[in-house]
C-alpha cells in the first residue's frame, strides 16, 4: 500500500518516459492507482501526475482511476476528473455510472447515461446492468421500463447479468409477473437469478410458487437460496415446514439458524429458541452474530429465565462481543423482565453510548418493578442528555405512575406528551391513563377519558375500568364497561367472572345466577387454562391448571393437599366474592 504522502514523478523522468518508454510509465501509474489506499490526497496527487503526462486522456487509466475513487466514496473527484476527458469511451462512462450507483448517487448515473447517448457513445451490457441497478435503488419504474426497451434495442436481452438485474428490478417493485417473464426468457440462469426470483415470490407471500421454483433449481447447494425459502415459510408461521427445510440444508450458515430462531420467537416458542442456540454453539460450525444474540436474549426475557440469560451474557463476554446499544438494550430488558433490576442498571451504566432503545428499556424495567420515582428520574436524565422520548417512553412513564398511584403526575406527563413532544396518544397511552384513574378511584374521569378518545377503545381499556369498578364497588359504571366488553370480547370468561364476583359481594345472587346462565347459553368457558413456569438447573418447567399428565403431577397434588390443610389450621377464610365457575 502507498504511504500517506504525495505521489509524483520528477519532471526529467516524465520527459525520459515520454521519449523512451510510455508503456512503463503507464504501468507505473496503473500500479500506484491499484495500490492506492483510497486517501483523497493520494488520488489527487496521482491525477496531477496523469495530467503532466497526458494520461488523464487515457480511457483505460481513467477507468481505473474513477473506479478507485468510487471505492473510497470520492464520487466528486471521480466526476470532476471525468469531465476533463475530451473523448470518453464506453469503458469510462461505465466506470462513472457504476461509481455513481456505488456512492448512492443513482440519479446522477441516469444523467450520465443521457450524456453518453448525446455524445454518440454506444452503451454496453455492463452499462445497462448498472443503470437498471440505479432504477432499482430509486424504485424508478418509468426509467427502468425505458431502459428495458433500450436493452432490447441494443441486443442485450439475452445477456445473463442484464436479465438478472431486470429480474431484481421488477421483483423489488413488486411486479412479480414481469419479473417471472424475464426469468423464464433466460437461456441460462446463475444462482443469484434463481435466488432473486424465489425471493420475489416469497415477498409476494406466494411461498408455494417459491418452493416449486426452488425444487426446479438444478443446483441446490446454495445456502442463501435455502434461507430465502425458509424465511418465506417462517413469515407465514409454518413452523413445521420451516423445521423440515432447515433439517435438509446441506450447509447451514448463521442466517439459517437465526431465521429458525426468529420463527420460534414470533410464535412464542421461546424455549425452542434457547435450545436451538445451544445446539448451534455446541456444533461449533457457525459463530453467532449480533442478531442471533439479541434474539436469544429476548427469548430468555420472555421466559423469565435469569440463569439462561446470565449464561448467554457470559458467552458474550468470553467470546469478545462488544456491549453495543443493541445487545445492551436487550440485556437491560432481559434482566429487568427476570426481576433483576440491579443488573439492568449495571449494564445500562456500562454502555458508552446509549440510544433511545436503551433508555426505554431501563425506564420500562424500573416502572414494571415498582421503582416509579427512579423511572421518572431516569426520564429526566434522558431528556437532559438530549434524547427525545417517543410514544414507547411515555407508555413506560405512565405505567410507572399507575404502579405508584401518581395520578396528577400521570396527567401532567400525558399532557406533556401531546403539547411538548407532539406525540398523538395511541390506544396504549389511553389504556395507561384509564388504568391509572380507575385504580385511583376516579371512575367518572376514566369513563370521560374513554368517551373523549381519538381512537376506538379496546378490551384492555374497558377491562381496566371494570377492574377499577370492582375495587371501588361501582356497579353502574361496571355495567357500562361490561356491555362494551361483550361486543369486543364476547368469549372472554374473565369479564363475566369479574361481574359475577361484584354481584356476589353485595349478595345479589339472582344476578349471579342470570349471568352464569347466560354464560352457559353462549358457551362461554375458560378455554385456556392458566399456566406458570419455573427455571430450575437451566431447564424450564411448565405447569398448567388441571394438567393431570405432568410427570410430577403426584408430587404437586400431595403438596397442594398439604398446603390446604395448613391453611385450614390457621383458619384462613377465602374471599367470598371470588366465585369459581
Amino acid at each position: 500500500m502507498l504511504a500517506a504522502k504525495q505521489f509524483s514523478i520528477p519532471k526529467h523522468t516524465v520527459q525520459h518516459y515520454n521519449n523512451n518508454n510510455v508503456h512503463s510509465l503507464k504501468d507505473t501509474i496503473l500500479s500506484h492507482i491499484k495500490q492506492c489506499s483510497g486517501a483523497k490526497p493520494l488520488l489527487e496527487s496521482i491525477y496531477a501526475t496523469m495530467i503532466k503526462t497526458n494520461f488523464n486522456q487515457d480511457c483505460f487509466l481513467m477507468n481505473q482511476f474513477i473506479t478507485a475513487s468510487s471505492i473510497s466514496s470520492h464520487i466528486n473527484l471521480a466526476t470532476s476528473t471525468f469531465t476533463q476527458i475530451k473523448k470518453p469511451n464506453t469503458l469510462v462512462y461505465n466506470a462513472l455510472i457504476k461509481a455513481c450507483v456505488h456512492c448512492h448517487s443513482s440519479h446522477k448515473a441516469l444523467l450520465h447515461y443521457i450524456h453518453m447517448l448525446q455524445n454518440g457513445v454506444v452503451p454496453s451490457s455492463y452499462s445497462f446492468s448498472s443503470l437498471i441497478k440505479a432504477c432499482t435503488l430509486l424504485t424508478d419504474h418509468v426509467n427502468g421500463k425505458t431502459l428495458h426497451g433500450h436493452v432490447w434495442k441494443n441486443g442485450f436481452s439475452t445477456h445473463v447479468f442484464v436479465q438478472t438485474t431486470l429480474v431484481e428490478f421488477y421483483s423489488n417493485l413488486g411486479q412479480v409477473c414481469d419479473s417471472r417473464k424475464v426469468f423464464d426468457e433466460m437461456s441460462e440462469r446463475d444462482v443469484y437469478a434463481w435466488t432473486t426470483m424465489i425471493s420475489a415470490h416469497v415477498r409476494n407471500n406466494d411461498v408455494e410458487s417459491a418452493e416449486k421454483l426452488f425444487d426446479e433449481m438444478p443446483e441446490r447447494k446454495n445456502t442463501a437460496t435455502w434461507n430465502v425459502v425458509i424465511d418465506g415459510y417462517a413469515k407465514l408461521g409454518d413452523i413445521e415446514r420451516v423445521e423440515v427445510l432447515f433439517s435438509k440444508i446441506p450447509s447451514k450458515d448463521i442466517i439459517s439458524w437465526t431465521t429458525l430462531m426468529n420463527c420460534y420467537s414470533k410464535n412464542k416458542r421461546y424455549g425452542e429458541v434457547v435450545k436451538l442456540f445451544h445446539e448451534m454453539v455446541n456444533e461449533g460450525m457457525v459463530f453467532p452474530d449480533e442478531v442471533t444474540i439479541t434474539t436469544v436474549i429476548s427469548a430468555c426475557a420472555h421466559l423469565g429465565a435469569l440463569g439462561l440469560g446470565k449464561e448467554v451474557h457470559f458467552y458474550l463476554m468470553v467470546n469478545g462481543f462488544g456491549l453495543d446499544v443493541y445487545i445492551g438494550s436487550s440485556l437491560i430488558d432481559m434482566y429487568a423482565k427476570c426481576g433483576c433490576v440491579e443488573r439492568s442498571l449495571l449494564v445500562f451504566y456500562k454502555l458508552r453510548e446509549k440510544n433511545l432503545f436503551c433508555w426505554n428499556s431501563m425506564i420500562d424495567g424500573l416502572a414494571t418493578h415498582g421503582y416509579a420515582k427512579e423511572a421518572l428520574r431516569m426520564f429526566e436524565k434522558m431528556v437532559m442528555e438530549g434524547i427525545r422520548p417517543n410514544g414507547v417512553t411515555f407508555v413506560s412513564i405512565l405505567t410507572a405512575c399507575t404502579h405508584a398511584g401518581f395520578i396528577e403526575e400521570g396527567r401532567c406527563f400525558f399532557a406533556s406528551m401531546i403539547e411538548d413532544y407532539c406525540i398523538s396518544p395511541q390506544v396504549e397511552h389511553y389504556g395507561c391513563m384509564v388504568d391509572l384513574l380507575s385504580k385511583g378511584g376516579l371512575l367518572e374521569d376514566a369513563l370521560e377519558m374513554i368517551r373523549g378518545m381519538g381512537c376506538e377503545p379496546n378490551g384492555f381499556i374497558w377491562g381496566a375500568l371494570l377492574n377499577g369498578c370492582k375495587v371501588y364497588r361501582d356497579l353502574e359504571i361496571a355495567r357500562v364497561a361490561f356491555r362494551n366488553l361483550m361486543v369486543l370480547e364476547p368469549n372472554n370468561s374473565g369479564h363475566y367472572s369479574l361481574l359475577v364476583n361484584m354481584y356476589a359481594e353485595v349478595n345479589r345472587w339472582s344476578e349471579v345466577a342470570k349471568i352464569r346462565t347466560e354464560m352457559r347459553h353462549l358457551g362461554v368457558e375458560k378455554r385456556c387454562p392458566g399456566s406458570s413456569w419455573i427455571e430450575l438447573n437451566k431447564e424450564i418447567h411448565v405447569f398448567a391448571a388441571s394438567d393431570k399428565f405432568h410427570p410430577s403431577y403426584g408430587q404437586v397434588h400431595l403438596l397442594l393437599v398439604e398446603l390446604d390443610e395448613q391453611l385450614r389450621l390457621v383458619e384462613y377464610v377465602p374471599e367470598s366474592g371470588s366465585i369459581l365457575y
